[in-house]
């Protein structure tokens, strides 16, 4: 996929009611993915640093456990880092999770979605993906956005969005 097909916004620009950049990314199990799959699901898109990490580990589990209740209320999960196919296979096998994880190695969604930005640890500033969860409606715009998603209690503000 090339980047003149995803929507390029500032993030000022990615706001609830905005139509939800379109993507098209491989899943962990080799499958192309895109957002117009889901047209008439709502989707809970979240957006991971590193797969095999504590917190990733633990958003993940919380999305996992908590897949049924998700699907009662309409939606499906897919989960985005900038991790290999094969990385995301070996990780969703290993937890036992029960949606896929999509890859996005050229960082084309995590751009579009506006999730790369500059960090900071130890002093030291890197660019890398924040942690934000998308919620996006059955005609594919955004409903909610969760910024810099703190991990415990994160599954119950997406579930009460929902």
């Amino acid at each position: 996929m090339t980047t003149t097909t995803l929507e390029r916004k500032s993030p000022s620009e990615l706001k609830a009611g905005q139509k939800a950049p379109e993507f098209k990314m491989l899943s962990d199990g080799g499958k192309w993915v895109s957002l117009s799959d889901f047209r008439g699901k709502k989707v809970v898109l979240y957006f991971y640093p590193k797969d095999n990490t504590p917190g990733c580990t633990r958003e993940s589990c919380a999305f996992r456990d908590g897949l049924a209740e998700i699907k009662r209320r309409g939606a499906v999960v897919l989960g985005v880092s900038i991790d290999s196919v094969a990385s995301h296979k070996s990780f969703r096998e290993k937890y036992r999770f029960n949606f896929p994880l999509l890859s996005d190695s050229s960082k084309e969604v995590v751009l579009a979605y506006r999730v790369w930005k500059e960090k900071s640890l130890y002093g030291r500033k890197y660019m890398g993906l924040e942690r934000a969860t998308f919620i996006i409606d059955e005609e594919g715009q955004i409903a909610k956005i969760f910024p810099k998603v703190q991990v415990d209690g994160h599954f119950e503000e997406v579930l009460a969005a929902l």
